[in-house]
């Protein structure tokens, strides 16, 4: 098991101790290993993930979900699901006791087209009854709705939000502001942000870093959280691949499993010998 900075136990989560022992160590360089829930432990390796667990590699989800304090009975909201890697074990993580909520774009802004907008819309509609059909929990455990239509009642109720591989599009396209102030809002007092993101190196220049090549800046995206009214609480290293140079000039799409632009067999050997991408793992707290 990797190690993370910071004393991040799911399990503790889930008892119901993960604020104050989190609050101890704010702003401390912790270095302890993740301990993780067997609640936790049981869904990464439930069989339902069969196809998904080959990433695990990569993503090292129970880390990464220990490290941001995800307790099985907590109401958390998956930001931007995609093609939902992550929805799936969450589902099966937080359906017996939890909540999960998928969080989708505010369609509105003139940067989607109509055909995107739509899409949108539709995977609102689609998402809880594919969360329980993945993980074979009651859809009432799952929800969804985009951030430019909150539902009445959801504001302060959420425990965790997750926000994977997806910052450098809010940048890119100029919703990082509205989208992390919505998501500021869902959460309670004490909630927390958990951000995972392509990392570039410290000194790399802002045409590399503005969010076009995929990778960001770890300094930014901290600062960026904190103007944003979050404190930041620490990082873990559970993602970090330092065989990754951060320097792809089509970005981070060079490397698995996209690997655009790879033009033989052996050249996308030599990519999956490198892996996926460098990720900063980081966790912020809501801010009074």
């Amino acid at each position: 098991m990797r190690k993370a900075s910071l004393a991040t136990l799911a399990l503790i989560a889930g008892l119901g101790f993960a604020g104050p022992a989190a609050a101890q160590h704010e702003g401390h360089d912790m270095t302890v290993k993740a301990v993780i829930d067997p609640a936790l432990a049981k869904a990464v390796a439930d069989p339902l993930r069969a196809t998904d667990r080959a990433r695990d590699q990569y993503r090292r989800p129970d880390e990464t979900l220990a490290f941001f304090q995800v307790g099985p009975a907590m109401k958390v909201g998956e930001y931007a699901p995609g093609g939902g890697w992550y929805s799936r074990l969450l589902g099966l993580y937080l359906g017996p006791k939890g909540k999960l909520v998928g969080l989708f774009f505010d369609p509105t802004p003139a940067v989607f087209g109509e055909k995107m907008k739509a899409g949108i819309r539709e995977s609102v509609t689609k998402y809880p009854a594919e969360v329980a059909g993945w993980s074979n929990q009651p859809a009432d455990r799952f929800s969804a709705f985009a951030l430019d239509t909150v539902p009445e009642g959801e504001k302060g109720t959420f425990d965790r939000i997750l926000v994977m591989r997806m910052m450098h599009n809010l940048l890119r396209w100029n919703l990082a502001d509205h989208e992390i102030k919505q998501m500021r809002e869902l959460l309670k007092p004490d909630g927390m942000i958990g951000i995972e993101q392509h990392r570039a190196k410290p000194d790399a220049p802002y045409a590399f870093t503005d969010g076009n090549k995929g990778y960001l800046r770890e300094a930014d995206v901290i600062k960026f959280m904190e103007v944003n009214g979050f404190t930041f609480v620490g990082k873990s290293e559970a993602n970090a691949n330092p065989k990754d140079p951060a320097n792809w000039p089509e970005g981070v799409w060079t490397l698995p499993p996209a690997m655009d632009g790879a033009k033989d067999d052996a050249e996308k050997a030599k990519l999956k010998a490198i892996g996926e991408s460098d990720r900063m793992t980081l966790l912020f707290r809501k801010r009074p």
